[in-house]
């Protein structure tokens, strides 16, 4: 990738390391969703690599998309091509181990749902503040969530827009780890090193396996999540929602 690149692959031994470059933040977009599934897709095609590390430069592991520009109800990226890309990742065949060092919210946190596993500290933040925010969940997390916490804990999660640390994560399946927070990226590739050492196809078909059907499953929720969404978009409390989350108080929804 190049130095401009909204995404740096670097390598060592078997294992890659693909990191989001949009700091502080990481706000994600269609050119850095769409960078981050070609490098997977050519991790994908490249036999040396066996695992990858998916993490983040800044503060947050990714902030999710910035609403702020749909305030005044105007498009701020092509929402359709955003998860069309997202959709992608959930194609590619390496085991993927995210590095969750900061915030992850929204779209962020469905990037992290990507993953097969996640490593958190006490400073992780996850949240899917759609609901709060006026608007049906995306990124096909209404599939991803509830198949890792269960229907009743995403229904609370998804509801409330509720923000939960490293440790609450942990106990709840979200993170498979909680370490601290200056050794998450590098558990995190320790992690992918020892699946490595595992044998490549066993690996791969086990993963297959375990995930049939998953791919199919996110796109078809996904589809749906986005048909909702649309008229949502231009509803007065997904104005309210985002002006709301930007003042830092609590929403005053009237459900039109």
């Amino acid at each position: 990738m190049t130095a401009t690149s909204p995404v740096l692959v670097s390598t060592y031994g078997h294992v890659a390391t693909v990191l989001l470059c949009r700091a502080p933040h990481n706000f994600v977009d269609v050119a850095s969703m769409t960078a981050l599934a070609d490098a997977l897709d050519a991790l994908d095609a490249d036999d040396n690599c066996r695992a990858v590390v998916l993490g983040s430069q800044g503060k947050s592991f990714c902030a999710g998309a910035d609403f702020s520009a749909k305030r005044g109800g105007g498009a701020m990226f092509d929402t359709p091509s955003l998860y069309g890309q997202g959709m992608r990742l959930f194609r590619t065949r390496k085991p993927i181990v995210a590095a969750v060092q900061g915030p992850a919210i929204g779209a962020g946190a469905g990037l992290a749902l990507v993953a097969d596993f996640r490593i958190a500290c006490p400073a992780t933040r996850f949240s899917v503040p759609f609901n709060r925010l006026g608007f049906h969940p995306g990124f096909g997390m209404s599939c991803t969530l509830p198949r890792l916490v269960g229907p009743q804990v995403a229904a609370r999660l998804f509801y409330t827009g509720e923000r939960i640390g490293g440790e609450r994560m942990l106990e709840l399946g979200l993170a498979d780890e909680l370490v601290p927070d200056d050794e998450v990226l590098v558990r995190a590739q320790a992690m992918a090193l020892e699946i490595a050492q595992s044998a490549p196809l066993a690996v791969q078909s086990t993963r297959a396996t375990l995930r049939l059907g998953l791919a199919d499953a996110v796109q078809a929720a996904n589809a749906r999540e986005w048909e909702i969404q649309q008229p949502q978009f231009a509803s007065q409390d997904f104005l309210e929602g985002v002006a709301a989350a930007a003042a830092r108080r609590i929403p005053v929804f009237n459900g039109s």
